[in-house]
C-alpha cells in the first residue's frame, strides 16, 4: 500500500513539472492588448511582383489573429513595423520519375528585413531578417502556381516574423 502511494506521488510530481515551462496568456512582457502596432510600408527590392500586398495582408492578419499588440490603422500606434522584401527565389525540389530534366516541385523562399520602431522615441526595437518558405508543384503552369502560392509563403514570413516581435528574443 505504501510503495502504491509513493508511486502515485511520484508520477504526479512528475506529470506536473512537465507544464512547469508553459506560460498561461500573453509571452510578451506587458499584458495582450495594452500596446499597439502599425503595419507601414512594405517595399520590394525583388523582381516578383505582387510581394507587397500579400507581405501586409499576411502581417496584420498574424497580428490581428496573435492578440499581443492591437493593431492598428489610423498612425497612433506604439509601435511602426516597416520592411523591406530582399529576396526571392525557388529551387527544384524532386524531379518527374525517371526525367531527371524535369523539376516536378519547387521549393520557394522570400526573406525580409523586418524593422519596428517605437513610434514616440524612435527606439529600435526589432532589426532582423525573416524568411518564409512554401512548396509547389508545377504542372503545366509554373507562373500560376507560383501565383498561388503567393499568399502561402506570405503566411509563412508573417507567422515568423510575428513570433520573433511579439516574444521579444531580439
Amino acid at each position: 500500500m505504501r510503495a502504491l502511494l509513493s508511486l502515485g506521488l511520484a508520477a504526479g510530481l512528475v506529470s506536473l513539472t512537465g507544464c512547469a515551462g508553459y506560460k498561461l496568456g500573453s509571452t510578451a512582457s506587458f499584458p495582450s492588448g495594452q500596446h499597439s502596432i502599425q503595419v507601414g510600408l512594405i517595399q520590394n527590392q525583388t523582381l516578383e511582383p505582387r510581394l507587397i500586398e500579400a507581405v501586409n495582408n499576411a502581417l496584420r492578419k498574424r497580428f490581428q489573429q496573435d492578440g499581443t499588440y492591437k493593431l492598428d490603422t489610423r498612425g497612433e500606434s506604439d509601435v511602426v513595423l516597416t520592411g523591406v522584401i530582399t529576396r526571392f527565389d525557388r529551387a527544384p525540389l524532386s524531379f518527374q520519375p525517371g526525367d531527371i530534366l524535369t523539376v516536378r516541385d519547387y521549393a520557394l523562399g522570400m526573406a525580409a528585413k523586418i524593422t519596428v520602431k517605437d513610434r514616440g522615441t524612435g527606439k529600435l526595437i526589432f532589426d532582423r531578417e525573416v524568411s518564409g518558405r512554401t512548396t509547389i508543384r508545377a504542372g503545366t503552369d509554373l507562373a500560376s502556381a507560383e501565383r498561388q502560392a503567393v499568399p502561402l509563403l506570405a503566411e509563412d514570413l508573417a507567422r515568423n516574423a510575428a513570433s520573433l516581435i511579439v516574444d521579444g528574443n531580439w
